[in-house]
């Protein structure tokens, strides 16, 4: 099965200045060049070894909340999950609310 890939829906990312993960003591908030799509790291998204998550599954993300999703070792992977979960859904919602996805 092949990867779904959008670069248009990736570079939304980089619309929002406001992380949407916002991980506690990591998180810098505020991105004056925009947010960096994060993918899901997890097999239920599609995610395994060699192969990314389709590009539908992404948080807007800061840098620093980006890289301790991907490398951090603050987190349990349970606790990166639940962060990421809140991202997309943030992130989504955002999407939606700035009329950047829609429905046909």
């Amino acid at each position: 099965m092949s990867n779904y890939r959008n670069r248009k829906l990736l570079d939304l990312a980089h619309r929002v200045h406001e992380c949407q993960v916002q991980i506690d003591g990591v998180c810098i908030g505020y991105s004056p060049h925009g947010c960096e799509p994060a993918h899901a790291n997890w097999s239920e998204y599609g995610k395994s070894m060699g192969r990314k998550a389709d590009d539908v599954y992404h948080a807007a993300a800061c840098h620093a909340c980006h890289a301790e999703l991907d490398q951090g070792k603050k987190l349990s992977r349970e606790e990166r999950l639940d962060y990421w979960r809140r991202g997309f859904e943030r992130t989504m919602r955002y999407y939606f609310r700035q009329g950047w996805l829609r429905i046909a």
